[in-house]
């Protein structure tokens, strides 16, 4: 059977404040201006430095709408350990990261409307 998808274009994340998520996103996350701004029209949406695909857009929240509490974007670094640090040094309030040896090491945290994101890295050998 022939892959019928070739990998994810942008995932959209609803909040409450797009001015509030666009600061956070851009300048606490760190990453950067957005590829396209179009508050006007719902849609804000920036790089997660993959090329070809991976964008996060940020979309507006309707009335009785609440924070995603399945759905978790992750985000690859470096190294999480590092990243926790610097992020906590950014005010973001980070999760302790956890270790599955020869896996991965991930943190969760959460945007400004309580959107659940997570950081992952390559972990240590067995």
């Amino acid at each position: 059977m022939t892959r019928l998808f070739k990998g994810i274009n942008v995932v959209s994340i609803t909040v409450a404040d797009l001015d509030r998520s666009r600061r956070f996103y851009r300048d606490t996350l760190g990453l950067g201006e957005p590829l396209y701004d179009l508050p006007e029209a719902g849609w804000i949406e920036f790089s997660t430095g993959r090329d070809g695909g991976g964008n996060l857009a940020l979309v507006p929240a309707g009335p009785g709408w609440r924070p995603s509490a399945g759905t978790t974007v992750v985000f690859d670094v470096e190294d999480c350990h590092a990243a926790v640090a610097d992020l906590r040094e950014r005010g973001v309030d980070c999760d302790d990261p956890q270790v599955f040896p020869g896996y991965v090491t991930f943190a969760g945290f959460r945007d400004p409307d309580g959107d659940r994101l997570q950081m992952c890295s390559p972990a240590p050998d067995a």
